[in-house]
């Protein structure tokens, strides 16, 4: 991934997804790489590049992670949060892998998301 320095902005996102059923509805797995839906009011373009500091559940330090915007539901979009969705970039597969081996179990729910 380019260096992001002028880029950027929004400036960093910091995340917090502490537990299972959050982690659940944020993960998008149809994502080629893996994705997370963000909770933000900052406004985003599709395609626009941004850098996040993730509280994820057990964790016990914020996961660095970079991706590019492929996803966005405004303010009033029905019963969806306002937020975008990432894409994760090549650096991010671990965090990926760890997301699925956590939702292990629900990966094949019928329980709606807050992109799907």
């Amino acid at each position: 991934m380019k260096a992001m320095g002028g880029n950027l902005r929004n400036g960093i996102l910091n995340i917090s997804i502490l537990d299972t059923n959050e982690l659940y509805s944020c993960f998008m797995p149809f994502v080629e790489g893996g994705g997370l839906f963000l909770r933000t009011n900052k406004e985003y373009t599709l395609g626009e590049e941004v850098f996040v500091l993730l509280e994820l559940m057990d964790e016990p330090d914020k996961v660095p992670l970079t991706g590019k915007i492929i996803w966005v539901t405004p303010i009033g979009s029905g019963s969806r949060p306002q937020g975008v969705g990432i894409q994760f970039s090549d650096e991010n597969v671990d965090l990926f892998r760890k997301i699925e081996t956590s939702l292990a179990g629900l990966l094949d729910s019928d329980r709606p998301t807050y992109t799907m």
